[in-house]
């Protein structure tokens, strides 16, 4: 675990590297998402275009199943989400480099973010009455414990992923001390398929919210 390099500005703190970091990630998905939509063939025959159709077709086909006919609409903010999180994930298996998403301020600011979409799309598509009227159901009682868990919402999205890409990483650093070969090498394979598994679960998450936000019965 490294200390974070922390700039005041405007009374507030921001942590540098967290910030140089989420900057490289989304660099590297807009790269990818370049690379991935130049050339494109009808019939596939390189890999990377193979590799990025299974990503958004899979994609697609949870949009499909979990949000219904009205999930394409937030698809493209559903795929971006999950590339950007493979790769900040990823990051910090770099040596010398952190991932953002181990820092807990990143990862709330990207679960508020899909809260307040969540909120604009329901208010979008229900009005303002229709999409808030939750907040009283099933019975207007419950309306302190519905604030409560709106407002648990981005919290435990955003803990989920924090607490596990920071583990993976003292992980590494510790146990590379120890025995710097073998043990770190499976130990990195395994975070490999940690990132893929977190930004799933986040994506994931997410779409949930979207859907209630986009269904008409909630």
């Amino acid at each position: 675990m490294h200390a974070h390099k922390i700039v005041e500005f405007l009374g507030m703190h921001f942590h540098l590297d967290t910030i140089y970091m989420a900057i490289i990630s989304s660099v590297v998905t807009l790269a990818v998402a370049i690379a991935a939509t130049r050339s494109l063939k009808l019939v596939p025959t390189g890999k990377m275009q193979n590799m990025i159709e299974i990503v958004v077709e899979g994609l697609l086909e949870q949009v499909d199943n979990n949000i219904g006919p009205k999930g394409r609409k937030v698809a493209p903010l559903v795929i971006t989400l999950f590339v950007f999180l493979l790769i900040a994930n990823w990051v910090g298996l770099v040596p010398g480099l952190a991932s953002p998403t181990s820092d807990i301020n990143c990862n709330l600011g990207l679960a508020v973010m899909i809260v307040v979409v969540v909120n604009v799309l329901g208010v979008k598509e229900k009005g303002f009455a229709g999409h808030f009227s939750h907040f009283l159901k099933p019975h207007f009682l419950f309306l302190p414990i519905n604030l409560i868990e709106e407002i648990a919402k981005p919290v435990t999205l955003s803990a989920r992923l924090f607490g596990n890409i920071l583990a993976g990483e003292i992980l590494i650093v510790v146990l590379t001390k120890l025995v710097p070969y073998f043990i770190p090498s499976i130990l990195l394979a395994f975070s490999v398929f940690v990132g893929i598994i977190q930004a799933g679960i986040f994506t994931m998450m997410s779409m949930t919210y979207l859907a209630n936000a986009l269904q008409d019965n909630h």
